[in-house]
């Protein structure tokens, strides 16, 4: 039986704390293929269905022209489409599986086994329907995750503004973005100030400040201000759109192993033909029966077709690229699955990979004569921020509450995108913006350079540093750090586990930063200040010693090592549009305990398509030699063969059960 597969610098803080996912970030609706919305499973249920009122008919007594045409219905509704097939394939001088079985259903039926012939068409459409939905729910799962951008998106027009689907918009609308909604479509800012959460696209932890010019992407989050924006790429082509078609085209692959019995199946395919006509032909020379020869002959052409042996790869192969793709991992290919269960050594990105881009303070540093301590400093900040959605400001409010502040009431508050704000607290005028605002105040004579000496230390740790400013003087200084992913050490834990050495570290990031990482997360192979071609190096260094590297990473700069490792996983919110391009699976809701879950499962696969080989290889064997050696009838050795294909089917598609991917015992490299 023939597949037709449709599949296939920072610094970090290493407090835990939980992550706010928003509600339009959260899991994509689940699409759910009907199995009678699939006509391969109709046909094969129209198939069966007139196979057993002929077979009750038949056993009852009734004569022929009673079940005789529910049989030929039978025939026609499960046979016609892999004949069909196997038409095309002769016509294309190969010789396919699909025309065996039916050619030895004809042959059945020609000498008068038509109830074998017809078990043979229904069990032959059944495991051709079981393939079929296999590759549907595959295709929901992986295609439900991926409905990241709006599907409406409001567009002005010379009368006002109308909601239109976001596939009708065109090069050159202008759209109206109002606070919090996503971005309908790849273009340009041409009025209004916000910023905008582009870390699905960009991999930049925060917001970014937007405004007349900036460029913005289709399925990102606009902040609090208002944008219109000039629609600059056909929706078809932005980058979530791309990311689809990159899907579809690469699901289309074919596992090596499923590749190389490919291969092996038209030599396989010739080979019993030539052994049939020798079946048929030799007990002729010899004075057997014709009947019995050609039943003999017909037995042995469908026992000893490989159509378990077809079967074995694939099933398994999609079956765990849909388990993966219902817990949040996009496996591109039945190829990236396989491989996916090879690696023994594993690299990991740090930021935006291991840690969140979800800032937290680290440090308050009041500066000398303003009269605040600490705590005076943070609550006069948190004051001020305590209106704004920024992550800075939710990160100042939450230390803020964290140490038990009082958080005053603030009045004239006011945000100015990629600044920082401005509010009056006790009627004095506060100001919190980035520690780069401060370079104008100092150069207006204000305070020296050496009066904020202290943000320079926080700086380079990789912080991100504000002033604080009360009636123009400066106060002091926040400086906030990237916060560790929840699930980073953990994941570092299982993947150590799974591979029995713990993950190499490799950053960008400076070496001070990558150590906070490090320890919080117990890895001691760290390799900082890393540009991409670094990264690379670093990974084939691996390679070289005899390792399968998966390499886990979001950024631009880590495409060039995703590319080159064994296997690639990028983060999908974090990931830029190269690294999801390059890499081999997409992780799309930024798990990271489902990396590790995710190589358990292909290996997992793995002894799958194993198991399936041994049983396919086992029943033709023992069905051949019966058939040569012995007498077998043809309803068995239908019975048989067909049984080992729905068996194997059956096996493989265990893989879609959601206890596949609960964490299990942790198996080495080669479990």
């Amino acid at each position: 039986m023939s597949l037709h597969v449709f599949l296939y610098g920072a610094g970090v803080s290493t407090t835990l704390t939980p992550v706010r996912v928003p509600p339009t970030a959260q899991q994509a609706p689940r699409r759910r293929t009907r199995v009678l919305a699939l006509a391969e499973a109709r046909w094969a249920l129209a198939s069966t269905v007139a196979f057993l009122l002929g077979l009750a008919l038949d056993l009852s007594g009734m004569p022929w022209w009673a079940y005789g045409p529910l049989y030929a219905v039978a025939y026609a509704t499960g046979g016609w489409e892999p004949a069909l097939e196997g038409v095309k394939a002769l016509r294309e001088r190969t010789l396919d599986v699909d025309l065996l079985m039916i050619v030895a259903a004809l042959g059945a039926a020609a000498i008068g086994q038509v109830l074998d012939g017809a078990l043979l068409i229904v069990i032959f459409a059944t495991s051709g329907a079981l393939e079929a939905l296999a590759t549907a729910r595959t295709a929901d799962s992986v295609r439900g995750l991926l409905d990241l951008a709006p599907t409406m998106a409001t567009r002005v027009t010379h009368d006002g503004e109308e909601t239109v689907p976001t596939a009708e918009l065109a090069v050159g609308d202008v759209l109206l973005v109002r606070p919090g909604e996503r971005i309908g479509a790849d273009g340009v800012v041409v009025d209004g100030a916000s910023e905008a959460d582009q870390a699905t696209i960009t991999g930049e932890p925060l917001p970014v400040a937007k405004g007349p010019g900036d460029e913005v992407f289709a399925g990102t989050l606009n902040g609090t201000g208002a944008l219109r924006v000039r629609v600059g790429r056909d929706p078809a082509d932005s980058v979530i759109a791309r990311i689809v078609t990159l899907v579809e085209e690469a699901s289309r692959t074919k596992a090596p192993t499923q590749l190389f019995i490919e291969k092996v199946e038209q030599r396989y395919a010739v080979g019993i033909v030539a052994a049939t006509l020798a079946v048929f032909g030799v007990p002729l020379l010899f004075g057997a029966d014709l009947t019995d020869a050609l039943l003999r002959a017909m037995t042995f052409m469908i026992v000893a077709s490989p159509c378990a042996v077809v079967l074995a790869t694939m099933p398994p192969l999609l079956s765990a690229i849909a388990n993966a793709g219902r817990h949040g991992v996009l496996v591109k290919s039945a190829v990236a699955m396989e491989r996916l269960g090879e690696v023994d050594a594993v690299a990991l990105d740090k930021t935006g990979t291991l840690t969140e881009g979800a800032p937290e303070v680290t440090a308050v540093r009041p500066l000398p004569g303003a009269g605040l301590d600490e705590d005076g400093l943070l609550a006069l900040a948190a004051a001020a921020e305590y209106p704004s959605e920024h992550p800075l400001a939710r990160a100042i409010v939450g230390a803020a509450r964290a140490r038990g502040l009082r958080i005053e009431n603030a009045t004239d508050f006011v945000a100015v995108p990629g600044r920082g704000v401005t509010a009056v607290v006790h009627g004095r005028v506060i100001e919190v913006g980035r520690a780069t605002e401060a370079g104008r105040r100092i150069e207006s004579g204000r305070p020296r350079p050496a009066d904020i000496s202290g943000p320079a230390d926080a700086l380079a740790g990789g912080d991100t540093v504000v002033l604080v400013t009360r009636d123009g003087v400066p106060l002091g200084t926040l400086a906030l750090a990237d916060r560790l992913r929840p699930g980073a050490p953990a994941m570092t834990a299982a993947l150590t586990a799974l591979t029995g050495t713990a993950p190499a570290l490799l950053t960008g990031d400076n070496a001070r930063a990558a150590a906070r990482v490090a320890e919080a997360t117990g890895l001691t192979d760290v390799r900082a200040d890393l540009l991409p071609e670094g990264k690379v190096e670093a990974v084939r260094e691996l390679q070289d010693a005899g390792r399968k590297v998966l390499f886990v990473g979001d950024g631009v700069n880590d495409a060039p090592a995703l590319a080159a490792a064994h296997s690639g996983v990028a983060m999908g919110r974090a990931g830029s549009d190269l690294a999801l391009e390059t890499a081999d699976a997409v992780v799309v809701r930024d798990e990271l305990a489902t990396v590790a879950a995710v190589v358990r499962l292909s290996r997992t696969a793995r002894r799958l398509v194993v198991q399936n080989l041994v049983i396919a290889g086992t029943f033709i064997t023992g069905l051949v030699l019966w058939d040569l050696l012995g007498h077998l009838p043809l309803p068995l050795g239908v019975a048989g063969h067909e049984g080992s294909t729905v068996l194997v089917g059956l096996n493989g598609l265990r893989l879609l059960r959601e206890s596949a991917w609960r964490p299990g015992p942790a198996k080495g490299p080669r479990g």
